[in-house]
């Protein structure tokens, strides 16, 4: 099953007081790139959301936010602000406010919400409080949010499968048409060698007939396209087979392009025939295309 590197999920969940909302986002990478934005004030979160994501996931640059709230009644039963934290953080935030305009860069307005959560801004009224139940809480909700995730990606990867299998059928077409093309470059490129070959004997003397013979079959055998169009047939193969894998496919598939542009382009080196160049032009569009969708498979 092709699995995309491309995905979006969102879920909300509420226990212990809490409220939260999880945000969860990727692009193709070459491997896995884990940006997680988390309250700091959580004890212990990010090492195991981390893990969590690391062996759920193979290769993207991944994205994901955990905003988590108080409910109002247990705000206003319990929690206070910290005046000397909430002091700290807006001389720093001014500060940043203050080098971000020297340097001409516009930053965007924090929001309360951002400012209340820092760590140490609030906090309980009978001191510090256990966050190992909320922990817990969003640690059980976690699981389900990543099946969300996989299933998008997965639903990505099965439109990605139909797209490079229509691209790999149309490479297939063009190297049998290519086939066709040197067979009839070969047959009329053996009569123009002979009667090259007869007039050269006939407009020249003490010429070595045998030695001049096998570089014209030298030239012939530089000029043959076969091995190169054998080659894209079994990398079509090869790509198919790819496909049908359940595991991550993605570096595979970016090595096995290479080889396939390997090939065109030598068919388009050795070509020299009008018809034979312009399939071999073809075919690295097509190409090229494919190569596009195959950096978006993990």
């Amino acid at each position: 099953m092709t699995i995309s590197m491309t995905g979006f999920a969102s879920r909300k969940g509420q226990a212990h007081g809490f409220a939260w909302v999880w945000d969860i986002r990727s692009v193709n990478g070459k491997g896995l790139d884990l940006r997680l934005r988390l309250p700091d004030w959580v004890d212990g979160l990010e090492l195991a959301i981390r893990a969590e994501l690391q062996k759920a996931l193979g290769r993207g640059n991944v994205n994901l936010t955990l905003k988590v709230t108080r409910d109002a009644a247990e705000g206003e039963a319990g929690l206070q602000v910290n005046q000397a934290a909430l002091m700290a953080v807006l001389q720093a935030l001014r500060r940043v406010e203050d080098v971000a305009m020297g340097a001409g860069v516009t930053l965007g307005q924090p929001t309360a919400a951002d400012v209340l959560g820092v760590r140490g801004v609030l906090e309980t009224a009978s001191g510090e409080e256990d966050t190992a139940p909320l922990r817990a809480a969003l640690l059980a909700d976690l699981p389900a949010l990543l099946d969300d995730f996989a299933q998008m990606r997965a639903t990505e990867g099965a439109a990605l499968n139909g797209v490079i299998t229509a691209q790999l059928a149309e490479i297939s077409a063009l190297t049998a048409a290519a086939k066709v093309q040197a067979d009839a470059r070969r047959d009329a490129g053996a009569t123009q060698l002979r009667e090259a070959l007869a007039k050269v004997l006939q407009n020249a003397d003490g010429v070595d007939e045998a030695r001049l013979s096998q570089e014209l079959a030298m030239i012939a055998v530089k000029n043959d396209v076969t091995e190169e169009l054998d080659r894209l047939a079994a990398h079509v193969d090869a790509a198919a087979a790819l496909l049908q894998d359940t595991g991550p496919i993605g570096r595979k598939f970016d090595f096995l392009m290479q080889e396939f542009m390997r090939e065109a382009n030598t068919l388009c080196s050795k070509a020299q025939a009008l018809h034979l160049t312009r399939i071999g032009l073809d075919l690295k569009t097509v190409i090229d295309q494919m190569r596009e969708q195959v950096q978006n498979v993990e």
